[in-house]
């Protein structure tokens, strides 16, 4: 444990496994609805990190994505499907990470289900475009850091620890496995 956490009078870690892990993912994960979307890990190439819009969260945690068939992703997920999500919330809560398998289809009744009329900004011939693909993310390990109470009580928490001296804040951490 590192010497903040230590001086934490609250706990302040909590591992989540199962359902719990899976309602974790959908309340930080669809705050947003946008990650930085990792792929090529092995390289560690910053063009290989792009944002995307998360299109859905099933009840198993795993996320759709919609992408091109001819993107630099698609091609790289089809070298390694070790993908890794980053999503961040706000300036002081809400982040979570998490690696997991991607997977490429081309199934016509997920784009369907998944397709928004804003999406046509890329794929032009709506959601019949051959260019569409879906990339299923399922996750298998992640870590988050939340507040526990809200924003208003983690700030009230922060300064109150500034003024006493004392680390008060209303963090809350641990690993996500659904």
């Amino acid at each position: 444990m590192n010497s903040i956490d230590q001086q934490q009078p609250e706990e302040n870690r909590e591992n989540l496994s199962g359902a719990a892990a899976v309602e974790k993912i959908k309340e930080l994960a669809g705050q947003t609805q946008t990650c930085f979307f990792n792929t090529d890990l092995k390289s560690g190439r910053a063009a290989a990190t792009r944002p995307m819009s998360v299109q859905q969260i099933d009840g198993e945690g795993n996320l759709w994505f919609l992408s091109a068939v001819d993107s630099h992703k698609n091609a790289e997920i089809q070298q390694d499907s070790r993908v890794q999500l980053l999503f961040m919330g706000s300036a002081h809560s809400d982040f979570l990470t998490l690696g997991g398998e991607a997977s490429i289809s081309t199934d016509k009744a997920k784009i369907k289900e998944l397709w928004e009329p804003i999406v046509k900004t890329w794929f032009t011939g709506g959601e019949d475009d051959p260019r569409i693909t879906v990339i299923k993310v399922v996750p298998d390990e992640g870590y988050y850091w939340d507040t526990k109470h809200g924003k208003m009580v983690a700030f009230l928490k922060m300064i109150a620890g500034a003024i006493t001296g004392k680390t008060l804040d209303d963090s809350i951490q641990g690993t996500v496995k659904p």
